[in-house]
Order: structure tokens, then C-alpha cells, then sequence
């Protein structure tokens, strides 16, 4: 017979045991709040890679656990990101979150403007508002995020911008430009790997920080 744990909160607790001992042994040692997005990005991947790649402007992390604390709006460019987002978290804090990729008028405006569906999304999502102040989360398309980046260029502030598209075609030119932008935070995940698993760890990595910091509060 198979000796293996069932419980679900042992099997996460040795999950980040295994990780910080991991992450110790190859000499990387992250201060919080960054440490909790590194570990729930790897506790997602099963890839250490994540630890040298993960980058922040300064006090990103800081502005999207207050944003959330505030309710902010939460826009993603694709499905998949919206469905892996902790909706009890995110409702608990009095926040939303947005995806208009699948909508019948994002597809008719994208062929007609001859874009992508994901990036008609945030043009979708800045023409409502709702990227003034909220998370705008690209898991999937760097076209999403160039289509946030012309935003930011016209004056409109994210309070955080998380710019992990995975891929080969203008995945890393659209990482690199965000790591230039200075108006907005942002984190990133350098080079070709990311994805919606990595941005959904990293929006409920903030979410726990926000819900923790608010709990500390009341406390």
C-alpha cells in the first residue's frame, strides 16, 4: 500500500516547507510580501525558474494588496485567469473581476479593428473605467498587455500592473516594456515563461496579503 497524505492543509504546508527549504539551499532569500508571491508562483508551477525571473517595481506588491483592500476592479485578459481568482477572497474585500474576452461585442470590435480578442478586452475594460485604479492581470496575451501599456501612455493609472504572457512572439518585448513604464506598478515575470496559472498565483498571493493585513486591522 501507498503511504501518502490526504489531508489537504498538511499536503500544502509540506508543499512550502519543501519549497523555502528548496529555495534556501539555492541561496535565495526573499523578504515579505515578495516571498509569498515567489512561493505561490512555484507552489503553482512546480518550477524554481519562477525564482530568479519574478520581478517588482518597488512597492508593487505593497499598491495591489491596498487596491484590493480597497475593492478594486480585477481585469484579466483571458478566462482562465478570471475562473482561478479566489472569488471569496476578492468578494470579501468588496472587489470584482472582469474579463471580456468571450463578450459578442469584444469579437465584433477586434475583427473590425483587426486585433486580438484579449487586447479589444482592456480597450473594453479602459473605456469603463475600470482599469483607473484596479489590477489589470495578462496571463496569456502580450497584445493585452501592449493594449495596457497604450492605456498607461494616455494617462490612465492601474494601481498594479501583472504582466506574465507566456509564449515566443512578443512575450518578452512586451514584458520589457512594462519593466520601463514608471507610472504604473508593476510585476513581471522576465523571458518566455509565465501563464494563467502564474497570474492566478500571484492575484491570490496579493488577495491572502490583503485579507491578512485587513484581519491584522480588526484585530
Amino acid at each position: 500500500m501507498i503511504d501518502h497524505v490526504q489531508n489537504p492543509a498538511l499536503i500544502a504546508a509540506d508543499s512550502f516547507a519543501i519549497i523555502r527549504a528548496e529555495l534556501q539551499a539555492a541561496g535565495y532569500h526573499f523578504a515579505p510580501p515578495l516571498a509569498a508571491v515567489v512561493e505561490r508562483i512555484i507552489h503553482s508551477t512546480a518550477d524554481f525558474d519562477f525564482a530568479s525571473n519574478t520581478q517588482t517595481s518597488p512597492g508593487a506588491i505593497e499598491a495591489g494588496v491596498q487596491a484590493l483592500r480597497r475593492g478594486c476592479p480585477v481585469v484579466t485578459d483571458v478566462n482562465m485567469v478570471r475562473i482561478g481568482i479566489s472569488a471569496p477572497r476578492l468578494v470579501a474585500l468588496g472587489g470584482t473581476v472582469h474579463c471580456f474576452v468571450a463578450a459578442d461585442l469584444t469579437r465584433e470590435r477586434a475583427q473590425t479593428a483587426e486585433i486580438t480578442r484579449s487586447a479589444l478586452g482592456m480597450r473594453l475594460a479602459a473605456e469603463q473605467g475600470l482599469l483607473e485604479g484596479g489590477l489589470a492581470v495578462i496571463g496569456n496575451a502580450p497584445t493585452a498587455l501592449y493594449e495596457v501599456l497604450h492605456w498607461v501612455k494616455e494617462g490612465v493609472r492601474p494601481a498594479l500592473v501583472i504582466g506574465v504572457p507566456v509564449g515566443f512572439v512578443s512575450t518578452v518585448e512586451s514584458k520589457e516594456a512594462l519593466m520601463r513604464v514608471s507610472t504604473a506598478p508593476w510585476i513581471v515575470t522576465a523571458g518566455r515563461k509565465g501563464g494563467s496559472t502564474v497570474a492566478v498565483a500571484i492575484v491570490n498571493a496579493l488577495l491572502r496579503l490583503a485579507g491578512d493585513a485587513a484581519a491584522t486591522e480588526i484585530d
